[in-house]
């Protein structure tokens, strides 16, 4: 049995406390003292003896209750400690002020490929293969900035947390005793970045529309997503498709992995090429020491998205073909290769066809990242999902400025439907922040929209602003369909004209009976 007793503090009285257990022949195999408690951990004593002993105690000046515990507290906290770094899934050593291993947790014995046991019977340099890193540790305090190590010939990134000695209250800043140091792989590193980055999660029903097009996009992706093979993303800017190309890892047999994205257009070459690759320590002025491993390392597994493949360099191209080949790079400044499982999905709004014409793209490349292709629609071409984008942005930017979600009346909707959108579905989004920022309207008028983009020119229509949102939208339809039909006599001419589909404006045309029977 396992029992707490309560005492004031003098010199002496756990030695008497304890010569009270003596006399009644209890053997006892654990003891903790931690004033005002005393815990003693007696298999013999059984729980019709506690009355007796609690008399017994009593003759000891100072003693107070006896309770009954289900477990010691420096056991317990160690049986805590033990299972925490059981389940930690980066490896965790702990050293001593020599540099020597206390303790070792189940992911470092699975990485270094030895028993805990094994582990603890050595020191930090027969464990890591660099060189030198358990005296650096030791001569500055174990007070080192994260770097780059290899454990068992893999890449880690190195977390040194110094155990220092208690010096009165202070706890934090005393002498160092040793260090706890946490690996963490690429992999584990890609995953949390892609944990931060998409918090929201992906897939197509962050896609907003119901227009044809977009319902066909959806259909198209859908298939093409769970093919395990590189992807090519076209569309004009604005179009949203690093959005689509987050759908289509969510919905793949890689959603449990990392998905990282670099836009090549925003870095310079020197810069995409490690990112991308990474590099080792000293591989160029300003380096990370101890290397830093690139987005291909920290995603395998999982989908790297290259936005704006258009601009990417002719040197990475070519290097971007030969890992697209068998897989395999080397960081730079390393001559060890490095394999990985990585799908790339790529996109770009230029016309890469006539890139590769002109020389300034790869051919081999293009036919290397052009195996699956998708097109997404410009916002134009789907005129439909304007006024729902348009809502669901309203309702995004009333809840950051802290405001009731506004609406739009129908020469706002007007206005909407009848531009030309060439920013695509990014203009629309900043044409309506805008107006919800700068306007204190509970219904935004057109004069809002033209107030805060200066694109917008389309013609107002005139409605009552009781009508309903429906028929506020159908009533501008009718009149803009009216207007042109007699200039564009056909539903092709006129699907021209407004670029759009065919089929949408004869499907409008026959909702509102133009041209008008006589």
């Amino acid at each position: 049995m396992r029992i707490n007793i309560q005492f004031k503090d003098r010199v002496g009285i756990a030695h008497e406390i304890l010569a009270v257990l003596a006399r009644r022949g209890l053997n006892v195999v654990a003891v903790e003292v931690d004033p005002p408690n005393i815990y003693i951990d007696s298999p013999e004593l059984l729980e019709f003896m506690l009355p007796s002993l609690q008399a017994d105690c009593q003759s000891v000046r100072g003693v107070g209750e006896i309770k009954v515990l289900d477990v010691l507290p420096g056991i317990r906290r160690r049986l805590n400690l033990d299972t925490m770094m059981a389940v930690m899934e980066d490896p965790v050593l702990a050293i001593d002020a020599s540099g020597h291993i206390v303790i070792a947790n189940v992911a470092a014995a699975t990485a270094t490929r030895m028993s805990e046991t094994s582990l603890c019977q050595r020191s930090l340099n027969q464990v890591l293969d660099d060189a030198g890193i358990q005296e650096e540790l030791v001569n500055c305090a174990f007070r080192l900035p994260s770097r780059e190590v290899s454990l068992n010939g893999e890449p880690y990134f190195m977390d040194v947390t110094p155990v220092s000695e208690p010096q009165g209250v202070d706890i934090t800043h005393g002498r160092s005793v040793g260090a706890v140091l946490t690996f963490h792989a690429p992999t584990r590193i890609g995953g949390r970045l892609h944990a931060l980055q998409h918090s929201e999660g992906s897939g197509f029903h962050f896609i907003i529309g119901e227009s044809e097009q977009i319902r066909s996009l959806k259909t198209k992706a859908a298939r093409v997503a769970v093919v395990d093979a590189p992807l090519l993303i076209t569309g004009e800017t604005g179009t949203g498709k690093e959005l689509l190309a987050q759908a289509c890892h969510g919905v793949s047999g890689r959603c449990s992995a990392a998905f990282l994205e670099l836009n090549c257009a925003a870095l310079p070459e020197s810069l995409a090429e490690s990112e991308l690759f990474g590099y080792m320590s000293g591989a160029f002025t300003g380096a990370q020491r101890g290397g830093k491993p690139g987005l291909f390392e920290m995603a395998d597994g999982g989908t790297v998205f290259l936005d704006e493949i258009g601009e990417m360099s002719l040197y990475l191209q070519a290097k971007l073909l030969r890992f697209l080949n068998d897989g395999k790079f080397r960081r730079i400044g390393s001559d060890k290769e490095v394999k990985v499982n990585v799908r790339i999905i790529s996109a770009t709004h230029r016309n890469l066809r006539k890139m590769v014409q002109e020389g300034s793209f790869r051919e081999d490349l293009f036919y290397r990242l052009n195996v699956l292709h998708l097109e997404m629609p410009a916002l134009r071409e789907r005129p439909d999902d304007i006024l729902p984008l348009a809502r669901h942005f309203i309702e995004r930017a009333c809840t950051q400025a802290q405001k009731p979600v506004c609406r739009l009346n129908s020469s706002a909707c007007a206005a909407l439907v009848s531009n030309h959108w060439p920013g695509n579905v990014r203009q629309l989004q900043n044409v309506v922040f805008r107006a919800i920022t700068m306007s204190d309207q509970r219904v935004l008028d057109a004069a809002d929209l033209d107030w805060a983009e200066g694109s917008i020119t389309a013609d107002v229509v005139k409605s009552d602003a009781t009508e309903s949102w429906e028929l506020s939208v159908n009533a501008f339809e009718r009149s803009l369909l009216e207007n042109l039909y007699p200039q564009y006599p056909s539903s092709r001419k006129l699907a021209t004209r407004l670029a759009t589909s065919h089929s949408m404006i004869a499907t409008k045309l026959r909702k509102y009976g133009i041209p008008q029977k006589r």
